[in-house]
């Protein structure tokens, strides 16, 4: 009985100290910053900006594609007067629209 109030008194100081260096070690953490100016930051910027300008292409060129496709869709179901077709093809022709023109919306919002 004796033995294990020991261990949890032992366990407890050790917790304590533990705890204390943790403490102590995110203190001087925060306390001992260095300020650091990057220079150069084209070399990160580049690449990134050429990796948003090839997905903003692919995406205007997809959505030039389904344009075509839905105006083609929409025309067959005006022919064939099927309501429910040409609904679908609509939708379809605006989402087209909206990729075909990402890279101007973007340009517009100040993101591209």
């Amino acid at each position: 009985m004796k033995n294990l109030t020991e261990k949890k008194k032992k366990a407890k100081k050790m917790i304590n100290r533990i705890s204390s260096i943790t403490a102590g070690a995110a203190m001087a953490t925060m306390l001992y910053t260095t300020n650091v100016y990057a220079s150069g930051a084209e070399v990160v910027t580049a690449p990134l900006n050429n990796l948003k300008n090839l997905v903003i292409a692919i995406i205007g060129a997809v959505g030039v594609i389904i344009l075509a496709k839905n105006v083609m869709e929409f025309a067959q179901s005006y022919q064939q007067q099927d309501s429910s077709s040409m609904n679908s093809a609509i939708k379809g022709i605006v989402a087209g629209l909206i990729m075909a023109g990402i890279s101007t919306v973007l340009t517009f919002l100040g993101i591209s």
